[in-house]
């Protein structure tokens, strides 16, 4: 299967730049993956489709405001910083732009807010070969400590804002993030509310939390030509024995499972069928059809870029064992445009089940 078998057009007004002003007022497009049959409805409808006993799993990992602004030492040229993935306190594997400037051995100041000079220092370490550059991060305090006052929220790039907004801080981060570690979020939840939630449980509905900290490997393009040519960034992720042992019963009593996102999904399928064990790990799943599923039975999760891992991942869950999913899944797509659908991380939701 190629990679352009997942492009489709998407007219820019589509592409949402800011969220809708509360978090459960999104459009839910429903696919039954059954009958291949659509349904549109409002993000608050999705009650109408959990169960009493169904397993609603979220991924609680918290955005960190990743993206730094900094100066080199020597030259006075000017550097942007994504953090990707800390290794120890102070070192991190970075984005850096531009890159060819950033030689192992540059000293960069890290400037605040207002573009002055910070207490925080790095040192370029290493540099890998897709180009990646390992800092190592030296001040008053560690690096985590300054992002708050510091970084700014790592917004995708195709909300075209140079800055973020005050809103991003809090739009852009679920309701029950907990774990701090992620690049981006996992969007599928910026839909929830506390109160939905709390009504979902009222249902009957069981809640639990997984943790995978979002990196290269849900949102780098895919470059190969055939799909089965790309190889998946691993990113790190935590099952707690609690949620452990809730998926397994559900599983014993054929109850439902019900991933909210498309990172929660990896989890989950990485970690096994009725064996699931609680514990941290690595995952470079990459899910596309055809991919037989274990664990998870319906998924939440927005509509997603052209030719990306994600939607490979939503076409797979559409017609899972199979490639129909593909046609499925762009059928939906087509029909979401259509109807003015808003797309991609601050847009609107989608139910498969």
């Amino acid at each position: 299967m190629r990679t352009s078998d997942f492009d489709y057009s998407l007219p820019p007004e589509l592409i949402a730049q800011a969220p809708v002003p509360q978090r459960d007022q999104s459009r839910l497009l429903v696919l039954d993956r059954a009958t291949g049959q659509i349904a549109h409805r409002h993000f608050r409808d999705l009650l109408q489709y959990l169960s009493p006993e169904d397993v609603l799993v979220l991924n609680d990992s918290k955005v960190i405001p990743a993206r730094l602004r900094g100066r080199n030492a020597r030259t006075g040229g000017h550097f942007e910083v994504l953090l990707l993935e800390e290794l120890a306190e102070n070192d991190w594997w970075t984005m850096m732009r531009p890159g060819k400037r950033g030689r192992q051995g540059t000293k960069i100041q890290i400037l605040d807010k207002y573009q002055q000079p910070s207490a925080l220092e790095a040192t370029v370490l290493e540099i890998n070969a897709e180009g990646h550059r390992r800092l190592q991060f030296a001040g008053p305090k560690p690096v985590l400590a300054e992002l708050d006052a510091l970084g700014e929220v790592p917004l995708p790039p195709y909300i075209e804002r140079p800055t973020e907004q005050p809103a991003d801080r809090e739009r852009y981060q679920t309701v029950y993030a907990q774990a701090p570690g992620s690049v981006a979020a996992p969007t599928a939840g910026l839909h929830f509310t506390r109160g939905f939630l709390e009504e979902i449980r009222a249902r009957g509905v069981k809640t639990c939390f997984v943790t995978l900290h979002v990196g290269l490997g849900t949102f780098a393009s895919v470059k190969a030509e055939e799909v089965s040519g790309h190889i998946m960034h691993s990113e790190r992720f935590t099952i707690s024995a609690a949620t452990a042992e809730t998926i397994r019963a559900a599983k014993e009593f054929n109850r439902r499972v019900v991933a909210v996102g498309t990172t929660t999904l990896r989890v989950l399928e990485s970690a096994g069928a009725g064996q699931l064990a609680a514990g941290a790990g690595r995952t470079n799943l990459f899910v596309h059809p055809p991919f037989h599923f274990q664990i998870v039975d319906a998924l939440v999760t927005n509509f997603h870029l052209p030719r990306s891992t994600l939607l490979m991942l939503a076409a797979a869950f559409a017609a899972p064992g199979d490639t129909r999913g593909r046609p499925l899944i762009l059928r939906a797509y087509e029909e979401a445009i259509a109807r003015r659908y808003r797309f991609f991380s601050y847009g609107d939701a989608m139910l498969l089940w």
